[in-house]
């Protein structure tokens, strides 16, 4: 095989994992479409599970529901890979810095949807996949406060987080998102919404994070891992303030957003 001709065949490969890592987003979109509706239900009163495991606990428990949790899981794992590609290889659009975070930020994802995967497949084959995000948190934030300076580790940890949601927030208020999209390979009404639909998923998954950093700041500040939280004490945080349904309700929109835009984002993201 001569170089041009090994040259075509690696970019094939790269097509096809590109082409299933957008159908594994298509399945991360999914998961947040769920989780919107698991919000939802948090808002008015109802006391179930609003995280990704319980998103995909929602799946399996559906008509067809370990089918479902296999197709989500085997697309949650092309995703993740897919992430993992684009951290070494992708983003040739962006240059300099930009690139650099953009490739570090792919990687983290990576490990979050592999991560996530993992709870599918355990959730698909009836093993037991662990406590809640919430009960996670305060493991990990119990395990931080137990080490020298723990306090202080757990508000660093804290702080971090913040800076993701702060981030999360801008890319969504500034649509940076579009920098890594051809919108023109959408239909029309499809461009006209995708920018919308993006802002307002980042927006919300800023409004949650910002939530979970705050619930482990006064976790560290307090020394008490029980105070700290995920997704689901977060959700269910916001809904415990006054007005709390509405603030919920427009989060759950927020994420059911983000859900959606996972689809034209598969289709159009930048090679």
């Amino acid at each position: 095989m001569n170089r041009t001709e090994a040259t075509a065949e690696r970019g094939e490969k790269s097509n096809t994992a590109q082409l299933l890592g957008r159908a594994g987003m298509a399945c991360y979109g999914v998961v947040h479409l769920v989780l919107a509706y698991l919000a939802l239900q948090v808002a008015f009163g109802s006391s179930e599970q609003a995280d990704q495991k319980g998103a995909l606990e929602q799946i399996g428990s559906s008509a067809f529901g370990q089918v479902l949790l296999w197709v989500v899981a085997i697309g949650l794992v092309l995703f993740g890979l897919w992430q993992f590609l684009m951290a070494a290889t992708g983003y040739d659009w962006v240059s300099g810095g930009k690139r650099t975070r953009k490739r570090i930020g792919a990687a983290a994802r990576g490990v979050v949807v592999l991560v996530l995967a993992f709870t599918a497949i355990r959730l698909a084959t009836g093993s037991s996949s662990g406590g809640s995000s919430s009960q996670k948190q305060q493991e990990f934030t119990g395990k931080l406060l137990s080490l020298p300076a723990g306090p202080v580790l757990v508000v660093l940890v804290a702080a971090a987080v913040l800076g993701v949601a702060i981030a999360a927030g801008i890319k969504g208020a500034k649509q940076k998102f579009l920098v890594d999209l051809n919108t023109s390979e959408l239909p029309g009404r499809a461009q006209r919404w995708v920018g919308w639909l993006g802002t307002t998923g980042y927006l919300a998954k800023g409004v949650v994070l910002a939530v979970v950093a705050i619930l482990l700041a006064i976790a560290g500040f307090d020394a008490d891992a029980h105070k700290a939280g995920g997704l689901d004490a977060a959700l269910k945080t916001l809904a415990a303030q006054p007005f709390g349904t509405v603030l919920l309700t427009v989060v759950a929109l927020g994420l059911a957003a983000f859900g959606v835009y996972c689809f034209p984002a598969a289709w159009a993201h930048k090679r």
